[in-house]
């Protein structure tokens, strides 16, 4: 039987979805274990290069310039704090290292040329290099790729549906069209979504199938679980329960079975147990570091102890590509 497919029905992605939660954590495990080192782990660490003042409207973003939150809005950071970030993080544990800006979108300018110059030395530390700075033209993507970048995230956060109940400053077509262009320039594509947005479970069906049913799955699927941040229109969303982030991952997981399913935001919230719980359904990355962009992250010496009780290791940094040139 042929696990990867990108032809999946939405009627096939619901059956997944709707398993009884045990026999899906299965099901989930048994994909990962053909197809991944169940062991290792991706460790990601993420800076936010460039801090708030985002013109979206994201309900969920403390970045955005139309809340009142409790963030400070920064310029880009100086090449010398990001080169010092990530060789903090290669020190740490992590093989990815992951930028944030704050922007609606690329643009051709000096701080675009001055990012170039941050994937290029972060590259030639040995790590994987990702970014998330918005849109991308297709110009865009290649002078990235140029440059070294190794990943570009760009979440779908919820399906096409809900998705105007949460933004409405880009549409769904936006963010499929910068995958788009971030694939045809032979990027990695790190995609996912954020539960806990008010989302319904057909919501969450539908964008597992919008993600599973690209051209090309994405390399990295992040399952996000909302902080609901004070001054965010979400502020009062309850926390999501690690039942609901096992069906996601286990279902993400039999659906892109060679992708790396991030267990991403809200992970501080998590005792080891249930940490444990979405390893075991198929999640195989983390961040690490006590940032998330500008929300808090689990203390790198309790994901040190976490994965020597669970007996993980780090995976290696571009283990995918030295792979191929194996075979």
């Amino acid at each position: 039987m042929n696990d990867i497919r990108n032809d999946w029905s939405i009627e096939e992605v619901r059956q997944i979805f709707e398993m009884p939660l045990l026999e899906l954590a299965y099901q989930a495990s048994l994909i990962h274990r053909k197809y991944q080192t169940t062991a290792e782990v991706q460790v990601c660490t993420l800076l936010s290069i460039k801090t708030g003042g985002c013109p979206e409207d994201c309900s969920y973003c403390p970045q955005s310039a139309r809340y009142n939150t409790e963030i400070d809005a920064a310029g880009l950071l100086p090449l010398d704090d990001v080169r010092d970030a990530a060789q903090q993080a290669a020190a740490s544990g992590s093989t990815r290292f992951c930028m944030g800006a704050a922007w609606r979108r690329v643009r051709n300018n000096k701080d675009f040329d001055r990012v170039l110059d941050m994937v290029r030395e972060v590259n030639d530390m040995g790590m994987e290099v990702c970014a998330t700075l918005g849109m991308l033209t297709p110009e865009q993507a290649v002078r990235l790729k140029e440059a070294g970048l190794t990943a570009y995230n760009h979440n779908l956060d919820t399906s096409e549906k809900h998705y105007g109940n949460i933004i409405t400053t880009r549409t769904y077509a936006d963010r499929l069209e910068t995958i788009s262009h971030v694939q045809n320039a032979k990027i990695s594509v790190c995609s996912g979504g954020i539960i806990g947005l008010g989302e319904t479970d057909e919501d969450r069906i539908a964008m597992l199938h919008t993600l599973a049913t690209l051209e090309e799955h994405p390399e990295s699927v992040p399952v996000n679980a909302l902080i609901a941040v004070e001054g965010t229109p979400l502020e009062n969303q309850e926390r999501v329960t690690v039942w609901e982030m096992m069906r996601m991952i286990a279902t993400a997981r039999i659906l892109m079975p060679k992708a790396m399913v991030r267990l991403s935001a809200g992970r501080v919230e998590m005792p080891v147990t249930e940490q444990a719980l979405c390893f075991m359904a198929g999640a195989n990355s983390i961040f690490a570091g006590e940032k998330l962009l500008t929300t808090a992250n689990n203390d790198i010496d309790q994901d040190k102890a976490m994965f020597e009780l669970l007996g993980l290791k780090p995976r290696v940094a571009h283990k995918t590509k030295l792979h191929n040139a194996e075979v």
